[in-house]
């Protein structure tokens, strides 16, 4: 199994380097690695023990932040270094204060796994949520280095419960402590003898709770706002663009925000041919004036999302015609209610919300219709959203009184 996990390690390895001729996000993931050990070799100080965490992209590290934080605020001499495995991630968070130093994770190798941690000498590790890397886990085990995962996630569909699952079952059992967002991913990893677990839910209720408290208004979108009522759509996909088509069609008294999940040039271009009467953010900050009076914006750049949703009265969260929906906290902490598509079953407060009709899944521009004037003739419904969000906060305290203990 471990001569098939390698194997499939060099193949994605292999892929990048081919996507990288004609993709960005690609060619940023090869050159970010190029180097890297010896990079980080002279980058850090060598009598110093690390605490390390660890993030797959930039959503995971929002949801892995209040940790770092509450944990930085007790202790503010402990030194941080963050990495990621996405160039979604580190050119977001690259410098981010907290942390020492921030870095790729090298290629997930015996060789590399052997090196990094002997350059980092980590006190402590920390995986959120996705991710798991049996080469860099089994050498922490070996130099007995605590490594938790937290906002841990488990679902029976996953390799960890399967009959060919024993490789990954193995760096399950590496791990020192396991911190979930629910009771049934206990309940799932007790039944394969994975004791070293706690219930303590999801750290991005923290962060979403805390954003909206800190949140900085964005003069260009009080702007285009022009006390219209705002619909925003976040981390679209084509197939989500298409049915919220019709909506901004039929509603030209709404104005509508349209936040797509990637921003490439070819993708923005996508939008812009889709919605008339469109201007970017882009265009918007180069000095367009006409920003006021256009009925659709396009945010073509990744890091201002979660403080947009400040303006809408609703939201749609795209990714749900896909592989599933993306994140709905940030929406829901500023009291929207939010729509979606099929796909959401994978995610508990998804599910949670519909039940309470603080969300609603939709399958076509009619339903998508529907759900918008329910959402508008029943305002409670930005109350329930709200108060979900608040009513689950706490995850980060839980942890971090558990794994001081290593600090």
């Amino acid at each position: 199994m471990l001569f098939l996990y390698d194997t499939g390690i060099y193949l994605y390895t292999l892929f990048i380097r081919i996507a990288s001729i004609g993709n960005k996000k690609a060619a940023a993931w090869i050159k970010g690695r190029k180097g890297l050990l010896q990079f980080i070799e002279n980058s850090l100080d060598k009598k110093i023990s690390y605490t390390w965490f660890h993030f797959a992209s930039l959503g995971e590290f929002e949801q892995g932040r209040p940790v770092i934080e509450l944990l930085k605020s007790e202790n503010p001499e402990l030194p941080i270094v963050i990495t990621f495995f996405s160039p979604s991630g580190y050119e977001v968070r690259k410098n981010y204060a907290l942390a020492d130093y921030v870095f790729y994770l090298p290629t997930d190798t015996s060789t590399n796994a052997k090196e990094f941690i002997r350059l980092l000498n980590p006190r402590m590790v920390i995986f959120t949520k996705y991710e798991y890397w049996y080469h860099y886990f089994e050498e922490l085990h070996k130099n007995n280095i605590p490594l938790y995962v937290i906002s841990g996630i488990f679902r029976k569909e996953q390799v960890f419960f399967k009959w060919y699952g024993s490789l990954h079952r193995q760096m399950l059992k590496w791990i020192s402590h396991i911190f979930v967002q629910d009771e049934s991913s206990r309940e799932l990893l007790e039944n394969i003898q994975i004791r070293n677990v706690s219930v303590s839910g999801d750290t991005r209720f923290d962060r979403v709770a805390e954003n909206i408290l800190t949140v900085k208004k964005i003069p260009l979108i009080e702007e285009f706002c022009n006390v219209k009522s705002i619909f925003i759509a976040g981390s679209t996909w084509p197939e989500d663009e298409k049915i919220l088509h019709y909506l901004v069609k039929k509603y030209p008294d709404w104005k509508f925000i349209i936040a797509p999940h990637e921003v490439s040039d070819n993708r923005i271009n996508e939008v812009k041919d889709l919605f008339n009467d469109n201007i970017t953010y882009s265009e918007a900050e180069a000095g367009s004036s006409e920003i006021r009076n256009r009925q659709t914006l396009i945010i073509d750049n990744i890091g201002i999302l979660s403080s947009v949703y400040q303006y809408g009265k609703m939201a749609y969260i795209g990714g749900g015609f896909g592989k599933g929906i993306h994140n709905t906290q940030e929406a829901l902490a500023f009291g929207l209610p939010v729509i979606f598509g099929p796909e959401y079953l994978k995610f508990k407060e998804a599910v949670e919300l519909v039940a309470l009709e603080g969300a609603k899944s939709i399958s076509n521009a009619g339903e998508l219709e529907n759900a918008f004037l329910y959402f508008i003739a029943n305002k409670q419904s930005g109350d329930i959203a709200r108060n979900y969000i608040q009513e689950h906060t706490g995850a980060s305290r839980k942890i971090i009184e558990q794994i001081k203990l290593n600090v």
